[in-house]
């Protein structure tokens, strides 16, 4: 008994030099280190709930930041202003578009330094944002020049509905006929191709 009881304790000792091992944390498979993602998804989305555009500025996106901030309080201003339908569909529209798009680019952001798989389409940064600013730029500019009236325009804005609706449909309908098309040409033989 005296024998296995030493036994006992000198593999419950340290070894000196080694760190101590505690038996309930799971050690690392050898050679993967340690990795901490660079983005907090959940920061981001905390931050987007502050302000929206905030998180996008965590992420490094500023040109996103500046659509979604100036998207969500123009919308609020034209709810004031302008008219309340449809900006008052877009102050929630744009805010909780802004969080999804925070935890989305932090996702993104930690995916590549992982070395990870990237979606096919990565426009974090395109110019389309910096575009989005100008235009919006442009048509408040020309409100409040008073060579457009933005006020006009509360008839007719169920016809922005129709026409986002028709994309959606005219893209959905693209895709799955490309879709096909694919698989088609999958099925034939090399030599026809």
């Amino acid at each position: 008994m005296n024998s296995t009881a030493d036994e006992h304790t000198a593999q419950a000792a340290p070894v000196a030099g080694s760190a101590p091992v505690s038996p309930t944390s799971p050690a690392l498979p050898p050679g993967q280190p340690y990795y901490r993602p660079p983005k907090s998804p959940g920061l981001a989305v905390l931050l987007s709930i502050l302000l929206p555009g905030v998180g996008q500025i965590y992420n490094g996106q500023v040109a996103k930041a500046f659509v979604f901030l100036f998207g969500w309080v123009g919308s609020i201003w034209g709810a004031a202003q302008i008219d309340p339908m449809p900006f008052a569909f877009l102050i929630p529209f744009v805010y909780l578009y802004n969080l999804i798009d925070a935890w989305r680019g932090a996702t993104l952001i930690n995916l590549r330094a992982a070395g990870g798989q990237m979606p096919d389409q990565d426009d974090s940064e395109s110019p389309a944002w910096g575009a989005t600013l100008i235009g919006l730029g442009l048509v408040l500019l020309l409100n409040n020049l008073g060579w457009v009236r933005l006020s006009a325009l509360r008839d007719y804005w169920p016809a922005l509905l129709i026409v986002i609706g028709g994309l959606f449909v005219y893209r959905s309908l693209s895709q799955r006929k490309e879709k096909g098309e694919g698989e088609d040409r999958g099925d034939e033989p090399a030599e026809t191709r």
